[in-house]
């Protein structure tokens, strides 16, 4: 199934969520987050603001702030079609400093495949790791509904992988094939 397809019923599969179950499963996520990546202070984590459809990113982002971790937000510069992380107190880094990102997206499979908006701004932020085995930067983690998952997503050779997907059922890790 080509790209935008999926992306249109993933995204369909996405606005029928509840507020309810938007709100419990974005609880669910920070609890699996907690337990699985053990945030703790002074880790730089970049998160993002989640839009409405998206699963809600506020419990995570108080999770991070109480285990006082430096919390960074994506900065898009569309005109350039680049992508930084700005903290709260205007502090900006490059993708490579951080710790742990935790990425919005459409779609994602067992094999760290994501499907995002179509804008290619992760892609490009973290392009990096494909040009480095030992050391690859942070761990990319994906946050989504369960409904979110498909059986394989075609991924294109400039795709960043992720590393791990949380979503309301648990932490799935990357399986590599």
């Amino acid at each position: 199934m080509k790209k935008a397809a999926l992306r249109q019923i993933l995204r369909t599969r996405r606005r029928a969520v509840g507020p309810l179950q938007r709100s419990i499963a974005s609880r669910l996520v920070a609890d699996h987050v907690d337990r699985a990546f053990h945030l703790h202070p002074g880790q730089r984590i970049a998160l993002y603001c989640a839009f409405r459809e998206e699963l809600d990113t506020k419990p995570l982002i108080e999770l991070a702030a109480a285990r006082r971790c430096e919390i960074y937000f994506p900065l898009v510069d569309t005109r350039r079609r680049t992508m930084q992380f700005v903290s709260a107190s205007h502090r900006i880094i490059g993708a490579r400093w951080l710790d742990l990102v935790f990425i919005p997206l459409v779609g994602f499979d067992n094999h760290g495949a994501r499907l995002g908006m179509g804008g290619g701004y992760y892609d490009r932020a973290f392009a990096f790791r494909h040009l480095r085995s030992a050391w690859r930067g942070p761990q990319l983690i994906g946050i989504a509904y369960e409904l979110q998952r498909v059986a394989i997503i075609e991924a294109a050779a400039h795709d960043v992988s992720l590393d791990a997907v949380v979503t309301e059922a648990g932490v799935t890790r990357k399986h590599i094939s």
